[in-house]
């Protein structure tokens, strides 16, 4: 199983820009899907997740600002990221639980390697 990212890149300050997230290989379903920030310096934190049936949360710093949604049948979580701030700027990562296959137990945490976003001001 793997988690691509994509999507990351330079923004000015106010801007808005979409990641994606894709899940691929042996995958019966996906289940808990999230998004955290790793900044320079800073703990990793979690910034939204979605469950699979829709519902979302997020974290304060980017209530109101963010969105994050998935398509189910295409194994992908995006997140539109808007009136962006240089607060913002880090490596997005995307993780997922996911069973892998029907006869198993326990469904798995996976990550990915994340996109980078950079906010200027």
């Amino acid at each position: 199983v793997q988690l691509q990212a994509s999507g990351g890149g330079s923004v000015q300050a106010g801007g808005s820009l979409r990641i994606s997230c894709v899940a691929s290989g042996s995958i019966f379903s996906v289940n808990y899907m999230a998004w955290y920030r790793q900044a320079a310096g800073k703990q990793r934190e979690l910034i939204a997740d979605i469950t699979s049936s829709g519902i979302a949360k997020y974290a304060d710093s980017v209530e109101g600002r963010f969105i994050i949604s998935r398509d189910n049948r295409k194994k992908t979580m995006y997140m539109d990221m808007t009136r962006m701030e240089p607060e913002d700027t880090g490596v997005y990562i995307c993780a997922a639980n996911i069973w892998e296959k029907p006869e198993d137990t326990l469904a798995i945490d996976h990550e990915g390697q994340g996109t980078l976003v950079t906010v200027s001001s």
